[in-house]
């Protein structure tokens, strides 16, 4: 995976087949493993209470998908590595 992740604007569902639209803002790697930060795409510039959406990137037959991550511990040490290199931009 060579972490170009297309548009900039992504298109996902949930298991309950919610569709919501996100906006890719940095990718990291870790251990040869991508993980993706998102915000809403329909984020109001005003809003303060918004919330960073982190997903890993898998390619599977040449197919880009997203997988939401399970690992608490990892997730809080993603979004803190996400924010301090949002803040240093």
């Amino acid at each position: 995976m060579d972490g170009e992740f297309g548009n900039d604007i992504i298109t996902i569902s949930d298991d309950d087949g919610n569709v919501f639209m996100l906006e890719h803002i940095d990718t990291i790697e870790s251990d040869g493993v991508y993980y993706v930060a998102f915000l809403p795409a329909d984020l109001d510039e005003d809003d303060e209470n918004y919330g960073l959406v982190i997903l890993k990137a898998v390619e599977e037959a040449g197919e880009e998908s997203f997988l939401s991550i399970d690992d608490e511990s990892l997730r809080r040490e993603l979004h803190k590595r996400f924010i301090e290199r949002i803040e240093n931009e």
